[in-house]
């Protein structure tokens, strides 16, 4: 009986443990980061003209619903494929792994990528790509769907905040080639958290 129970404590503070709660103040900072960027001329992507009178990025209020805890399933024995973009650059990715969440009741999936060059500096070893396109793609929010930066986890879980998804470069100047979002990251919801359309 003592085993079961300490069975059961163990298995109670690793599940707490490896579940991440809605931060308010990390939302806050992406925007005031994502903004800092934009305005500043030497990180901008924003052409000319649009940096002269920029002001802020348009955001979806932050809410908490779009912050989830996905179950992260590692992908096996994956090719390395050339993710299109709307340029002619055709960068290497390999599919990483899918996240299973449910936002609304609704249950989604979407697949997370790994950049082939990205991880080989140190400071994106770990990094992950998460694009997505959504019911609000090409009305409220960029047509060409959005991205989500996140970490390779260490558990079998991985928290996603859709109100830390931000356009592609191209949503605000054409100079730049931007990976296309795969059919298979198609939300049949609307994602109402993260940068809006720009204009």
């Amino acid at each position: 009986m003592k085993n079961v129970i300490a069975f059961l404590v163990l298995l109670i503070v690793n599940f707490c443990f490896a579940q991440n709660k809605f931060d308010q103040k990390e939302a806050e900072k992406f925007q005031k980061t994502i903004n800092g960027e934009y305005a500043d001329p030497k990180t901008s992507p924003l052409m000319e003209e649009d940096l002269k009178i920029f002001k802020t990025l348009d955001f979806y209020p932050i809410n908490s619903k779009y912050f989830v805890n996905a179950k992260f399933e590692k992908a096996k024995n994956e090719k390395v494929f050339e993710m299109k973009t709307t340029g002619t650059r055709t960068p290497k990715y390999i599919k990483y792994g899918t996240l299973y969440f449910t936002i609304d009741g609704v249950e989604l999936k979407l697949n997370v990528y790994r950049n082939i060059e990205l991880s080989k500096t140190k400071e994106y070893k770990d990094h992950l790509f998460l694009p997505f396109s959504d019911l609000t793609s090409g009305k409220e929010s960029y047509i060409g769907g959005r991205y989500i930066d996140l970490k390779i986890p260490k558990g079998n879980t991985l928290a996603v905040d859709f109100n830390q998804a931000y356009n592609p470069y191209c949503a605000y100047n054409h100079k730049y080639s931007c990976p296309l979002v795969p059919l298979e990251n198609d939300l049949n919801v609307e994602i109402k958290a993260g940068v809006k359309t720009f204009h």
